[in-house]
């Protein structure tokens, strides 16, 4: 995994490109909702020194290679509208994780997390060469739970406390993942709206 290089990615609905600072005055509009956060293992941005710090962050993490953090750009309006990364790389092991996702309230259950989680599985089952893709969520938040078992990933297990929330809380994750061999059915499946394969 090349953290220098500037990767681009596309399909009909959504455009992923390095997160950079300069999409602070675009985040402003949809990153300060507490309830995008409600189950977030980092602080949320309340109000614009918040966001530089989470900008920063991001910029840091892809920096020391922990992180690759990527823009939401929804195509219809050209807009970052929210966030979503790799990270947990075992790339000797040819995995890697897909988080750290978020989009502004509006644009959610619109279909562009399902056509940001197609581009990023497709670029790490292809390019990255990767065999497995995790992806994990609180245990409470239902509404990830079911996005994720929708777009065909398999539910694994749950962690029990397993990380600390930005309230305090110490949460269970849930573990799903997608496997290679699983990959090539849900192209043709759950998103073969935005795959140009023939």
């Amino acid at each position: 995994m090349d953290f220098a290089r500037c990767i681009t990615l596309e399909n009909s609905r959504v455009r992923l490109r390095p997160l950079e600072a300069t999409d602070f005055e675009d985040l402003k509009r949809v990153i300060f909702d507490p309830e995008l956060w409600q189950f977030s293992s980092i602080p949320y941005p309340v109000d614009a020194v918040g966001l530089a710090a989470y900008l920063t962050k991001a910029a840091q993490d892809r920096a020391q290679g922990i992180r690759y953090p990527f823009a939401i750009i929804d195509r219809a309006t050209g807009r970052v509208v929210g966030s979503t990364s790799y990270g947990s790389f075992a790339l000797a092991d040819k995995r890697l994780e897909i988080g750290w996702t978020w989009l502004g309230k509006d644009f959610q259950r619109t279909g562009l997390n399902r056509a940001a989680k197609h581009l990023l599985l497709k670029y790490a089952f292809g390019e990255l060469g990767c065999e497995r893709v995790e992806l994990k969520a609180d245990a409470l938040n239902q509404k990830s739970r079911e996005a994720m078992r929708r777009m065909g990933a398999t539910e694994e297990g749950i962690l029990r406390s397993h990380m600390v929330t930005q309230s305090g809380r110490r949460r269970d994750s849930v573990y799903f993942s997608i496997l290679k061999p699983e990959w090539d059915q849900l192209r043709q499946t759950v998103f073969q709206e935005f795959d140009a394969r023939g």
